[in-house]
């Protein structure tokens, strides 16, 4: 019990932030508040259309249905936070509240990673083996693929998070950061954390690195499907519902594996801030409009739905 005690002398964190400037705190409270709103309202829209288009209740709209909620999540689990530092006084986090948010935020980070593989796999099913797609790809497989994805990450997150958390904190508290993230928080612990860096790493590659093997072996099937495709209008539909996906992936894991997948002593602290902005708020933000502007199906479900409101507008006004 001594022993947990003297882990935990630093009862708060003090975050930096991304700017110590007065009027850039105000200026960047505005940009994130319209990020984190149209965030939100774009995911919403994705799973609203999808839920109520019948031509959608396919296996890769059920999982961009929970790649929308997982985004709503994931955003939600820092930003607040930071907008109510930039506004606030007090720039600090309790030590419980920095655990809880690590806890969640790396969880997040890690299921967007693994939904991404299985939304590849998706997409190599549905292209390399169309006849056989409704049978591998059916509603108790793709339950099944979602359970696995959020299940691991949340464990796997657990595991790091009691290792960093089990490591002394004993001074200093300022995180040079604008929400808790494990690289971070390690920088501040008063003893020898490669360990735990070992640790991460092989979490790492487990959940960051084979997902992303998994997708690109997928799109290797797929290109090499293409261009033995006869149909020049079957390699264009083809092709145009892969690169809404390939987007959001060149997006996501190319910032993560640079913060995550690489020796904490090689990183720089100002460039890993901007970098965390990016799969933290751009990409979940992006998300929907990637979806929504590129994929022709989730277009026409969204004019099908705002002409059925206009039409009982019309109708509710006569």
């Amino acid at each position: 019990m001594d022993m947990v005690k003297a882990n935990f002398t630093v009862t708060e964190f003090v975050f930096l932030g991304l700017s110590s400037q007065p009027e850039m705190q105000l200026i960047l409270f505005i940009m994130f508040l319209f990020f984190y709103l149209l965030t939100v309202a774009g995911n919403v829209i994705i799973i609203t259309v999808i839920q109520i288009e019948p031509r959608l209740q396919t296996p890769m709209y059920f999982f961009l249905t929970n790649l929308s909620f997982l985004d709503i999540c994931y955003i939600s689990t820092n930003v607040p936070q930071m907008l109510s530092n930039m506004v606030g006084k007090k720039k600090t986090i309790p030590f419980s509240s920095c655990a809880t948010q690590m806890y969640f935020s790396l969880s997040f980070g890690m299921i967007e990673c693994v939904l991404l593989g299985v939304m590849a796999y998706d997409r190599y099913v549905a292209i390399c083996h169309p006849l056989h797609y409704t049978v591998i790809m059916n509603r108790s497989t793709c339950v099944q693929l979602a359970a696995i994805s959020w299940c691991s990450s949340f464990l796997s997150s657990m595991v790091i998070n009691v290792l960093t958390l089990s490591l002394p904190y004993c001074g200093p508290n300022v995180l040079n950061h604008f929400f808790c993230e494990v690289p971070s928080i390690l920088r501040l612990a008063c003893t020898d954390t490669s360990f735990t860096e070992m640790v991460v790493f092989i979490f790492s590659i487990i959940i960051v690195f084979i997902p992303f093997l998994l997708i690109v072996v997928s799109y290797a099937r797929i290109l090499l499907s293409l261009l033995r495709m006869q149909s020049a209008s079957g390699r264009h539909k083809a092709l145009s519902t892969c690169a809404s996906h390939l987007t959001v992936v060149a997006l996501f894991y190319g910032t993560a594996i640079f913060v995550y997948m690489r020796p904490q002593s090689k990183s720089s602290r100002a460039g890993g801030k901007i970098i965390a902005v990016f799969y933290t708020v751009i990409t979940p933000m992006f998300n929907p409009l990637i979806y929504s502007l590129r994929n022709q199906d989730v277009k026409g479900a969204l004019r099908k739905a705002i002409a059925k409101q206009r039409t009982q507008a019309l109708l509710m006004r006569h």
